[in-house]
């Protein structure tokens, strides 16, 4: 099998998730913060929940403030298991 060919379908599902880029201060590494709301076991409430993540963007395109698709990937560094997929929406700049 040609490892080099192989498609992200034909390697299985991989998590996806949607956040916004908090610190683009490392290189070709940014933070991302992924929001989900959750409703509370006991109180019927719904609290907002939010998980960082450390993704890969090798041309060091993001900013602080775009909205991106990360992907599930193998370990790239001690933190960093994801990569940037698309960037949805850039940031204003004032």
């Amino acid at each position: 099998m040609a490892a080099e060919n192989t498609t992200a379908a034909e390697r299985g599902h991989r998590k996806t998730r949607i956040g916004v880029v908090v610190s683009d201060k490392m290189s070709k590494t940014v933070t991302v913060e992924v929001t989900r709301r959750v409703k509370h076991p006991r109180y019927k409430k719904y609290v907002t929940k939010r998980k960082r993540y450390h993704a890969h963007d090798e041309a060091e395109a993001c900013a602080v403030g775009d909205k991106v698709r990360i992907i599930e990937t193998r370990p790239l560094s001690k933190t960093k298991r994801w990569r940037i997929i698309e960037t949805i929406e850039k940031a204003q700049v004032l």
